[in-house]
């Protein structure tokens, strides 16, 4: 899949899904298969998203995403998306009136013969465009808009519409059954494995210290039941434990995303775990000693093996 920042050398005509897409919940899903409904083989089914997120331009604060680019590029690569374009969302973007946005970006750079957008989107300066001011600035060029209709979950008999802001909300809570409904998959964390102190196997409990994405965003702190997958095999699962915080028991300084390996002996260093959320055991807390924290660890691993 060609990922790309750039509209100078992207592959044209394009049948496109376009919008944020922070999560590529089930809501997002709908949203992009729209794309491969075209039958035409000369027109590439591509995403356009914008880089950084817009939210993150107007605020000045970094926001912690769902799908950081590298994961959302893999993803939709899954998916069956060909091309990844992400508009840079600067103050040039930002100004551009909702006309010029489809002039200047969709028809004359994209050159867009079909768009799939949601029924909340907006665009042009001060989001003055929605879904269907697109439809009619587009029927100029004869593009056909798609616009898919926002997508529920039932909650406690009551249905819930899915977004971005709510999984995160779940993801905060430890909440991962509602999340996973909602995303549509188990929420995953990858990173490469570094040294940390090494207190965990002077414990009996050695755990790999994973480098996550800055921008990712964690879930609520605390132990979680978890599947590891090693370098993307997905054909060999290892049961895990994993802690995401401060390490209050010894002081720690900074958060943390530990994994221990159930019943599992090996040289994690420099090697990329990916690990799938299963369920939240309990919230982080600061225990009087190294002794007591070995105690829970140990109740923690039963627990997990039970579950």
């Amino acid at each position: 899949m060609l990922v790309t920042s750039s509209l100078e050398n992207i592959i044209t005509p394009n049948a496109i899904a376009l919008g944020n897409f922070d999560g590529l919940h089930r809501g997002h899903q709908r949203v992009i298969n729209s794309i491969f409904k075209i039958n035409n083989p000369d027109i590439y089914p591509t995403l356009v998203t914008f880089t950084p997120h817009p939210q993150e331009y107007f605020t000045g604060k970094k926001k912690q995403l769902l799908t950081p680019i590298p994961e959302k590029a893999k993803l939709l690569e899954k998916m069956g998306v060909k091309q990844l374009i992400l508009l840079p969302f600067d103050r040039e973007l930002a100004t551009l009136s909702a006309r010029a946005f489809v002039k200047d970006i969709l028809v004359e750079k994209i050159n867009a013969k079909y768009i799939s957008i949601g029924s909340d989107f907006r665009f042009g300066y001060q989001r003055q465009g929605d879904a269907h001011k697109l439809q009619e600035l587009t029927a100029e060029n004869n593009i056909y808009v798609n616009i898919t209709a926002e997508e529920k979950i039932d909650v406690n008999d009551s249905f819930t519409r899915i977004s971005s802001s709510d999984i995160r909300r779940a993801l905060g809570e430890g909440n991962l059954s509602l999340a996973e409904g909602m995303l549509g998959r188990k929420y995953t964390l990858k990173g490469k494995v570094i040294k940390g102190k090494q207190l965990g196997r002077t414990i009996g409990f050695p755990t790999a210290n994973l480098d996550i994405d800055k921008q990712k965003f964690l879930p609520k702190k605390g132990v979680y039941k978890v599947i590891v997958h090693q370098n993307n095999i997905y054909d060999n699962q290892l049961l895990g434990v994993m802690n995401i915080g401060d390490r209050p028991t010894v002081d720690g300084t900074k958060t943390t995303v530990e994994v221990h390996i159930l019943n599992w002996e090996g040289d994690l260093y420099n090697k990329v775990l990916e690990v799938e959320l299963l369920k939240f055991l309990r919230p982080e807390k600061k225990f009087n000693s190294l002794d007591e924290l070995k105690e829970q660890i140990t109740m923690d691993c039963q627990v997990a093996l039970e579950y």
